[in-house]
């Protein structure tokens, strides 16, 4: 944390994530989460990542994960190979879809960041959006700030745990996860 910041004890910094290869080798990806802790690609319960898409090309292929998918910065069109639809996402919209249907992502006028939400189909649901939830048993929250403020750097997320409190000028997005 930088001088002067507020403390997070459930802060998950952006400054700490690591990049790492996307599953298809097509790009970056950074973690935020990911339960249980310490799983993998292929074995993870849920996953919270963001990633940059600097050119056209397939999404990694996850058999039985449902995907969320939300515009950070930039624009990106979907087209999906099952029934050729084309979604065009801006920033803060968001697109859910099956992790086993082919889909391509082009970037429209520069990359494009994203905030990638997975979960174990049948066994974990999930929810974004830019208002908090309700801190409800058997439930997740996990809030990713889209700008600096507060104590809290862009992409800095919070596991809202134990009555953590977010600044008031907070401005981002809650994913609720909510297992079966």
């Amino acid at each position: 944390m930088t001088q002067g910041k507020m403390s997070h004890p459930n802060l998950l910094p952006a400054s700490t994530r690591v990049a790492t290869p996307w599953k298809n080798g097509g790009g970056r990806t950074w973690e935020i989460a990911a339960f249980p802790p310490g799983s993998g690609l292929d074995d993870f319960g849920w996953r919270i990542s963001t990633a940059e898409v600097e050119a056209a090309g397939p999404f990694s292929a996850f058999p039985h994960v449902d995907r969320i998918l939300t515009v950070l910065e930039g624009r990106l069109e979907l087209r999906r190979d099952d029934d050729g639809e084309s979604i065009l996402l801006e920033v803060g919209q968001s697109h859910a879809f099956p992790g086993d249907v082919a889909i391509v992502g082009h970037p429209l006028g520069g990359p494009v960041r994203d905030l990638n939400v997975m979960v174990r189909r049948g066994a974990w649901t999930a929810a974004v959006s830019t208002s908090r939830p309700p801190q409800m048993p058997g439930t997740t929250v996990i809030a990713i700030a889209s700008q600096s403020g507060g104590g809290l750097d862009a992409l800095d997320a919070v596991h809202l745990i134990d009555g953590a409190v977010l600044p008031g000028d907070f401005t981002g997005y809650f994913i609720s996860l909510r297992y079966v």
